[in-house]
C-alpha cells in the first residue's frame, strides 16, 4: 500500500510537471533529409535557440515550448533560411516547407498572425529586390540619379502607406503589426520612429494597444520607450522666424554651415571653397540612405579628383548610428544635433529627406535637387 501511495504520488507529480501549459509547432520541411532544424526565440535580446532536431525521410518535426506571457515572436531556421512566426497562447501552428525555398515557399496554419507575418515577408522582399534593381540600373547608367531618387522614394511610400492601413492601423493589437514596424529595407528600418513624426504615429498605436492588453510585457514598456523618444526628438520648438545670422553668409550669398564630423573636428562649408560641392542633407537610419549613399558614392569615384565634394549632413536622433554608419564613407561628414528641426536645414529650406544642393567652386549656391533634372550632368558642367 505504502508502495503504490508513493508511486501514486510521482506519477502525481510528473502529470504535474508535463501540465504546464504549451505551444506546439510541428509540420514537415520536404527535401531536407539529414539537415538539422532549430527552433529559436526572437526576442527583445536578440535571437536564442530553443530547440533542435536532425530531420529525417519526409522532414517531419514537432517542438512544444512553455506558452508566452504575451504574444511573442519565434523563428524555425535551416542553415541560413528563416520563417519567422508568432506564438500568443498554446496554440498548436503547422508549418509546411520545402527546402530549396524554405523561407518564402511555405505554408502556415494555427495562427492568423503568422499568416501576416508571412504576407509582410514576402512584401518586404518584393520592395528590397525592387530596390536592388534600382541600385543597379541607375549604376548601370540605365537611370538618372533624379528618376532614381524618385523611384525609389515611390517606391518606400507605397509599402509603408499599403503597411500603415492593411496591418498596422487596422488591427494595431496584434503581433503583426508589431513584427510590421521593425522591418527593414538594406539593414536600416523602414519606419523610423526617432526621426519621423508619421511613423511615430505607427509606434504608438501600437504601443497604446499592446499596453492595454499586456501592460507588464517587457515588449510594451520598450514600444512605449521608443514612443517617448521619438516624440522628444521630433518636438517642434516654439514657433519662430527662422533669420540667417549675418556671419552665416559668405560674400557670394551661400549660407555657410558649420557642424563637428566624426572625430570631433569643426567642419565649415566656405573652407571648401574652390572646389564644387553637394550639399546632401540626410537621415542614416532612413530606409533610403543606403540606397541614396551608394548612388553619391559612384558621384564620388567618378569625380572627387577632379574637385568634387560631398557635405553630408546628418539629420539623425542616434548619434551613435551615424558614426557606424558614416565611418566608412569617404567625404565629408557632419551631424546636427537638432535633428529635423535644425536651423541648417530650415535655412536651406529642406522639406524633405534627402535633399541635395549644388554649389560651385567659388561658394555660390547654383541649384537644388529638386531643380536638377540630371545630377551628374550638372556636377559635370561645374567641373
Amino acid at each position: 500500500m505504502k508502495k503504490l501511495t508513493l508511486v501514486a504520488l510521482a506519477a502525481l507529480a510528473l502529470s504535474s510537471c508535463n501540465s504546464d501549459p504549451k505551444f506546439n509547432v510541428k509540420g514537415e520541411v520536404t527535401g531536407a533529409d539529414g539537415k538539422m532544424l532549430y527552433l529559436e526565440s526572437s526576442g527583445l535580446e536578440g535571437i536564442v535557440p530553443l530547440d533542435s532536431v536532425k530531420l529525417k525521410g519526409e522532414g517531419t518535426f514537432s517542438f512544444k515550448q512553455l506558452r508566452p506571457e504575451s504574444p511573442e515572436f519565434y523563428r524555425l531556421r535551416v542553415e541560413d533560411k528563416v520563417i519567422n512566426f508568432s506564438v500568443d497562447s498554446t496554440e498548436t501552428i503547422s508549418i509546411e516547407a520545402p527546402f530549396d525555398k524554405f523561407a518564402t515557399a511555405y505554408t502556415v496554419d494555427g495562427s492568423e498572425n503568422s499568416t501576416k507575418i508571412k504576407e509582410l515577408t514576402l512584401k518586404q522582399i518584393r520592395l528590397q529586390n525592387d530596390v536592388d534593381a534600382l541600385v543597379k540600373a541607375a549604376q548601370n547608367n540605365q537611370l538618372g540619379n533624379d528618376t532614381f531618387e524618385d523611384s525609389l522614394s515611390v517606391l518606400l511610400k507605397k509599402y509603408k502607406d499599403d503597411v500603415k492601413v492593411n496591418y498596422i492601423f487596422s488591427a494595431p493589437n496584434k503581433a503583426a503589426a508589431y513584427f510590421a514596424l521593425f522591418q527593414k529595407l538594406n539593414s536600416y528600418m523602414i519606419f523610423d520612429p526617432l526621426n519621423s513624426k508619421e511613423d511615430i504615429k505607427c509606434f504608438a498605436a501600437v504601443a497604446t494597444s499592446l499596453n492595454n492588453f499586456y501592460p507588464h510585457a517587457d515588449r510594451s514598456k520598450n514600444l512605449y520607450n521608443i514612443v517617448i523618444k521619438g516624440m522628444k526628438n521630433t518636438r517642434k520648438p516654439q514657433q519662430k522666424t527662422v533669420e540667417i545670422p549675418a556671419d552665416k553668409v559668405v560674400e557670394t550669398g551661400v549660407i555657410d554651415i558649420a557642424l563637428r564630423d566624426l572625430k570631433g573636428n569643426v567642419r565649415k562649408l566656405t573652407d571648401l571653397k574652390g572646389k564644387v560641392v553637394l550639399i546632401d542633407f540626410t537621415v542614416y537610419q532612413s530606409a533610403v540612405a543606403a540606397p541614396h549613399n551608394l548612388m553619391l558614392r559612384d558621384l564620388y569615384n567618378k569625380y572627387a579628383s577632379q574637385g568634387l565634394e560631398i557635405y553630408q549632413v546628418s539629420l539623425d536622433a542616434d548619434e551613435h548610428f551615424w558614426k557606424t554608419s558614416a565611418d566608412n564613407l569617404p567625404w565629408v561628414c557632419v551631424r546636427d544635433e537638432n535633428g529635423v528641426y535644425s536651423t541648417n536645414a530650415a535655412l536651406y529650406g529642406v522639406t524633405q529627406i534627402p535633399a541635395y544642393f549644388l554649389v560651385n567652386r567659388n561658394n555660390e549656391l547654383k541649384a537644388r535637387g529638386e531643380d536638377i533634372k540630371d545630377l551628374e550632368a550638372s556636377i559635370k558642367s561645374m567641373l
